[in-house]
Formats: C-alpha cells, sequence, structure tokens
C-alpha cells in the first residue's frame, strides 16, 4: 500500500491512477536541465516519466519553486501537496538553507522532519535523497562541506522516523563528476537530473530500475590544474558566485515573483515515439 517502504509505487492497482507531488525548491523545479524559453525538465519530470512507463495514468504534479528554503516548502507547499492526496512524494529541500550564513541544521531538519510527518501520516510514500559534499564539485565551497555532512545527517534521522525512502547520492563518488552539474554548480545539469532520477527510482524500488546509476562515468580526459583551474575557478565566481551573493545581500532570490510551474495533477507524457510498458 503507498506509505510502506516494502511497496514500489505500482502495485496497488485498485486504488487508482498513481498520483505523484513532488516539493522542493530549483533542483526539484527542474533549473539546469532545459530554461524558462524551451521549458524544465528535471529529475522530478524524469522520475515521472519512469513511473509511467510501467504504470499507465500517473498524474503528477510539481509544487517546487527555486530560491525556497525548508521553510518554505512546508509553509508553502505542504498545504497544498496533502489536498492532491498523493500517494508518492519527493521532498528534496534544504540546499538554498545550507548556504546562507544563518544556516542551523537543526531547524532545517526539523522543517524536513514536520513534511515528512504529515504526508506519511496522510498514507503518503515519501523519497527524499542526501547532498553531495559541495567541496568535490568546487574547491571554493570546502568551508560548506560540514554544513552538507550536518545536513544529511538530518534528513536520514527525520527519514528514518517517518519510514521515508533515503536515495544516498552523497555517498556515492559519481554524484560530484563535475559532468552532472551546470555551469552555476549549484544545479544538476541534464545529466545530473537524469542520475537523480534513477537514484530515485532505485530507492522507490520502481520495476526496471537497478545501481547502475551509482556507476562512475568513463574517463573524459584530464582535470585543468595549476593556473588553468585557478582560473576556471575566477571565471566561476565572477560569473555566478558573484551574482549570487549580491542576490544575498539585496534581500532578493531567483524565485521571486515565481509560483509553482505544474501545480495541479496532470496526465505524463513520455518522449515522442515511446510507449508504456504495457503497450509495447
Amino acid at each position: 500500500m503507498p506509505g510502506t517502504d516494502a511497496t514500489p509505487p505500482g502495485d496497488d492497482t485498485a486504488r487508482g491512477p498513481l498520483r505523484y507531488v513532488a516539493l522542493g525548491d530549483s533542483q526539484t523545479e527542474g533549473v539546469g536541465d532545459g530554461d524558462d524559453t524551451v521549458g524544465l525538465r528535471g529529475f522530478a519530470d524524469r522520475l515521472a516519466e519512469t513511473l509511467a512507463r510501467h504504470e499507465p495514468g500517473v498524474r503528477y504534479a510539481n509544487l517546487a519553486v527555486r530560491g525556497r528554503l525548508a521553510r518554505h516548502v512546508r509553509e508553502e507547499q505542504l498545504a497544498p501537496a496533502l489536498a492532491l492526496r498523493p500517494d508518492l512524494a519527493t521532498v528534496v529541500a534544504g540546499m538554498n538553507d545550507l548556504l546562507r550564513p544563518s544556516f542551523d541544521a537543526d531547524e532545517v531538519g526539523g522543517h524536513l522532519d514536520a513534511v515528512f510527518a504529515e504526508l506519511t501520516a496522510h498514507g503518503t510514500r515519501v523519497a527524499t535523497l542526501t547532498f553531495p559534499d559541495p567541496a568535490r564539485i568546487t574547491p571554493l565551497a570546502r568551508p560548506l562541506a560540514p554544513r552538507a555532512a550536518a545536513l544529511n545527517s538530518r534528513i536520514r534521522e527525520a527519514a528514518r522516523r517517518h519510514g521515508v525512502v533515503v536515495a544516498e547520492t552523497a555517498r556515492e563518488p559519481v554524484a560530484t563528476d563535475p559532468r552532472l552539474w551546470s555551469p552555476d554548480r549549484l544545479h544538476a545539469g541534464p545529466l545530473g537530473h537524469r542520475i537523480i532520477a534513477e537514484a530515485l527510482a532505485h530507492a522507490l524500488a520502481v520495476p526496471g530500475s537497478d545501481d547502475s546509476w551509482t556507476r562512475p562515468l568513463p574517463p573524459d580526459g584530464p582535470l585543468p590544474t595549476g593556473w588553468r583551474a585557478a582560473a576556471t575557478e575566477a571565471r566561476w565566481a565572477a560569473g555566478f558566485l558573484g551574482p549570487w551573493l549580491g542576490r544575498r545581500l539585496r534581500g532578493r532570490s531567483s524565485g521571486d515573483g515565481r509560483t509553482a510551474r505544474r501545480p495541479d495533477l496532470l496526465p505524463v507524457r513520455l518522449p515522442a515515439g515511446e510507449l508504456p510498458a504495457d503497450r509495447r
């Protein structure tokens, strides 16, 4: 039944079409996988497509908005999510909190714990993930490594309390491969979003999923070293870190004025020419 760790989505045929709702920030919104012109895809869309391949009729909503903190997810997205009566929900939040000077792991963990508690109490099966060490993605983020470890610890603790499924992306070296990340190094790129979707599908025991997402990518030449590496870091700081810090100092967010891009449960469209498993 939905809400139990032992049952993969799609096993309970008596309940009607599976309802999947995604809560979170920019990563769940899909930033880094497409853009606002052609449209975003992201790991939540990709996971919904994976579910739809094995269970036709899946309905999917995405309530995530970029820039949101964990408390925003709790205050702004939890009630709308519950109103949709989801069978499955993904909750991925906390990275925006981690980047702020006032980061408090216990406070962030408390908000996530409350979201997990409410969803699971209503019979929703919930999945989340842990965050890779930011220092392994960009050396300038080394001071954030202890914060990421603390956040992951709180996520695991809250997940254990409420029977939430955890995709342990933090523990797999592939998660910090630069090829998985967009140029801003804050958001996954298309390949990264695909890996996240595969990790969640595997954790949820979706039919056809496996641990292949954990395997290292093929070699792609040496990384820059010496002055080339320093120049790369300087360009990143000027092009992405500086503007991000500027918004924080002005009290602004990339999500100002934005709302959820998919607030209603809608049918999932598979890529052109692809059919659900039972129609092949």
